[in-house]
């Protein structure tokens, strides 16, 4: 049994050393996007992983294709197409600076791709969750109908689907779309969200506060009313001290009940980027397990915190670190 993850797969430039985009003179590469995070992750965790999309057929694609399999991501269902690869860039904050993304993905092979350019029935032959998200359908009326068509596919096969709202305002406002309909047209299909308060307030045009785990359980129960098919919610709360010192919790909801993790120190950061995807990724490696509600928000918890120490989009985390991980545990391992 394998998970599938279906997304567009990115190619990300990054002036070295902290710089601003106006002192660049070079730019490091990396291979990312979030369900492409969230697959190098589960595959990492030695779960079976299919990764569907398109990418351009050209030396980029290659580039971002081989990321994705060095990673140990079956790509058989990631389709080839002329066109331009999707970038973005990124400014890494310091200090009092946050960090900063500029998207230039429109018009890329993904975006332009139809439904029937991505084999979605055999990617999810046999899978046991598919996993997508919000970002898709942001990029216009065709992400949409590619998204509308994975979830067709996946609830015809009986896969249960886990749904990252990952709400990007850039991207929907490039097209001036109102993003709450299509939003719940596509929750309303899945079993899992990972989204908190705010893709709750987003979803149901009602705002709900994360001041405090009874307001976070007001939002979790409104959307399960919502949702009749939703049965599991995962969120976390990022409190920002500085640009490398974070505080994070994690939280899980199911129709019966919540566990929420103690705040954890996350200080000396590397990378910022990718660290919702890890969350996701341990999340859903909970799940697959069958564990207990303190187990997956802890594991959650523990691959958003190590992910905070890898440089790249991508957690490439083993179960061996994973399953070592304990807050403050930073001497060599020999």
């Amino acid at each position: 049994m394998s998970v599938t993850c279906f997304g567009e797969l990115l190619l990300r430039l990054t002036p070295p050393g902290r710089q601003l985009m106006v002192q660049a003179q070079a730019f490091d590469l990396a291979v990312g996007g979030a369900e492409a995070n969230v697959a190098a992750a589960l595959a990492s965790l030695e779960h079976d992983v299919r990764f569907a999309g398109v990418v351009s057929d050209n030396a980029l694609g290659d580039r971002a294709v081989g990321s994705l399999r060095a990673a140990g991501v079956n790509c058989r269902f990631l389709a080839r197409a002329p066109g331009r690869m999707g970038l973005y860039f990124m400014e890494e904050g310091a200090g009092s600076r946050p960090s900063s993304i500029t998207y230039d993905r429109a018009g890329s092979a993904f975006a332009l791709a139809v439904p029937d350019a991505i084999d979605f029935a055999g990617a999810l032959e046999g899978a046991r969750l598919f996993h997508t998200g919000g970002i898709t359908p942001a990029l216009g009326p065709g992400g949409v109908a590619l998204a509308k068509a994975a979830h067709t596919t996946a609830l015809a096969a009986g896969v249960p689907i886990c749904f990252d709202g990952n709400y990007r305002g850039a991207l929907w406002g490039a097209w001036d779309a109102d993003p709450a309909p299509i939003l719940r047209d596509l929750v309303a299909d899945a079993t899992i969200l990972i989204g908190n308060h705010r893709d709750v307030s987003l979803l149901l045009g009602k705002v709900f506060s994360g001041d405090g785990e009874d307001r976070r359980r007001e939002a979790a129960e409104a959307a399960f009313a919502a949702f009749p098919r939703l049965q599991l919610i995962a969120s976390t709360a990022r409190q920002i001290v500085g640009a490398d010192h974070h505080r994070i919790a994690a939280r899980v909801d199911t129709r019966d009940g919540a566990r929420q993790t103690a705040d954890l120190a996350i200080t000396g950061i590397v990378e910022r980027i990718g660290t919702g995807d890890a969350f996701a990724a341990g999340v859903i490696d909970g799940w697959l397990a069958g564990a207990e509600l303190p187990v997956i928000a802890e594991r959650g918890l523990a691959m958003t915190a190590l992910k905070h120490s890898i440089p790249g989009d991508m957690a490439l985390i083993g179960r061996a670190m994973l399953d070592g991980f304990s807050a403050g545990a930073g001497d060599v391992r020999r």
